[in-house]
């Protein structure tokens, strides 16, 4: 029987699945009435970046499994690739 991340991989072909990333830090700031998370994993380049309501534990040093889309995000005029995360686990 097929998992929830099959099944979400199959339905958008987007989305991407990687398992047992290292966590190199973790940044949570407010907008509005949401709680930015950004993610930077070892070996990779881009930020991963995900939304909360409530403060979630750091993250940073843990191995976790993410599934995420690539976005591209704009900063005063500037843009900047992302990786939206669409679902997170710890591994």
């Amino acid at each position: 029987m097929p998992s929830n991340v099959d099944k979400l991989l199959k339905k958008h072909r987007n989305l991407t699945q990687s398992d047992g990333l290292k966590v190199a830090s973790h940044v949570q700031r407010e907008q509005g009435d949401w709680l930015i998370n950004t993610l930077t994993m070892d070996g990779q380049l881009v930020p991963f970046v995900y939304k909360r309501k409530r403060r979630y534990k750091s993250l940073q040093g843990q191995r976790v499994n993410v599934t995420y889309y690539p976005a591209v995000d704009r900063v005063a005029g500037i843009e900047f690739e992302v990786m939206k995360v669409v679902r997170i686990r710890i591994a």
